[in-house]
């Protein structure tokens, strides 16, 4: 069991490096193991193949015959843009499979354990799947609830500012914590900023750290009002990476055009009820395209909004070591809350030191005691 646990733990570590460039697919990693050795190692690859099991199969070669295969997620069982990685499994000749958890996909669930089984292939389940699950967490949102999951991300000063009151706001935080930004951005799908934020920064929302650029992040605007400008980075480098404006129904078609021109895809949802748009339908709009990890970068308004519509999944915070004050700008808009109970709670799950600042994760409670 020990050696099992060992293996496992491998496998979920190498299913980390897909994250962020495997969607549509999961996030999944594989050891092939034969005699005690190690024979081959395989993960999801960039645009979601080959997969785990295929890398793993061929680094092993001849090899994985007899061998236990160790993988984060149930095999497939299904033909998509690649064969079933059951039948992968079979015609190598491994013997035995250890998985962490079932694939919560209604094509695969279940399929692929009976597949194996019925191959003569002895099939264990359930070892750390509590640990699978949280890393392929986005997946199974979109499975299960149609949207992906969102992480909200902040960089303020310790009374929680994020620019000065003439909008000065380059750089609150040092050259680490920017760093860990863009390592961020490369573990997520998607990169989601309100119209605000690209009119006073003109972002490109790119991951600039070298070998992590893998396949381009997609970058979203929420833009109910049309206002993101044609000349934005966003819009001139939509060839070179993806771009989408998501915006209300209704505006001409002529004022679409510059955009669709460029590259940029455009998708309307429904406007919220007060202003903006409506949160719940541009997240499902995203996971209809495939997208399982939302990173939202701001600004203050769409910060609020997802708070306040119960969206944020995980905060990620960086506190630079100064004070604004009241004429600073805040993280996130007025939350409108009535009571207290109202308020957005998440408990901390990690503190890491980053030069003088400091970034503080959180994860939802979903439920107030």
């Amino acid at each position: 069991m020990s050696d099992d646990l060992h293996h496992m733990r491998a496998a979920l570590a190498l299913a980390r490096r897909g994250l962020g460039n495997a969607w549509p697919n999961p996030a999944v990693g594989c050891v092939l193991v034969r005699h005690g050795q190690v024979i081959g190692r395989g993960w999801t690859q960039p645009g979601g193949r080959p997969h785990a099991e295929t890398e793993a199969i061929r680094r092993a070669g001849a090899k994985a015959r007899g061998a236990t295969a160790y993988v984060t997620l149930e095999p497939c069982s299904h033909h998509g843009r690649t064969p079933p990685c059951c039948d992968a499994l079979e015609a190598a000749g491994v013997a035995r499979v250890v998985m962490a958890m079932r694939d919560p996909d209604p094509r695969v669930n279940g399929r692929g354990l009976e597949r194996l089984r019925a191959a003569g292939i002895l099939v264990e389940e359930g070892l750390l799947a509590a640990e699978a699950r949280a890393l392929n967490a986005g997946f199974f949102r979109r499975i299960e609830a149609g949207l992906p999951i969102v992480t909200l991300k902040l960089a303020s000063t310790l009374d929680g500012r994020i620019a000065t009151a003439s909008g000065e706001s380059r750089w609150i935080t040092g050259p680490t914590a920017r760093r860990e930004v863009h390592a961020l951005r490369a573990r997520h799908d998607a990169v989601l900023v309100g119209s605000g934020t690209v009119l006073a920064d003109d972002p490109d929302l790119t991951c600039r750290i070298p070998g992590m650029e893998r396949v381009p992040i997609l970058r979203v605007v929420a833009d109910a009002r049309l206002r993101t400008p044609p000349g934005a980075r966003l819009v001139a480098t939509a060839t070179a990476a993806p771009s989408c404006i998501i915006t209300a129904p209704g505006h001409p078609p002529a004022a679409l055009a510059p955009f669709i021109a460029a590259g940029v895809a455009v998708q309307t949802v429904p406007a919220a009820e007060q202003a903006g748009l409506d949160l719940h339908a541009l997240l499902g709009a995203l996971a209809r395209r495939g997208v399982t990890r939302v990173l939202a970068e701001g600004g203050a308004g769409l910060a609020a909004a997802l708070l306040r519509a119960g969206l944020v999944d995980r905060l990620a915070w960086f506190h630079a070591p100064g004070v604004m004050g009241a004429e600073g700008w805040p993280a996130a808009e007025g939350l409108r809350l009535a009571a207290l109970v109202a308020m957005p709670r998440f408990r901390r799950v990690a503190v890491r030191p980053l030069g003088d600042d400091v970034l503080t994760e959180f994860e939802r409670i979903e439920e107030v005691p």
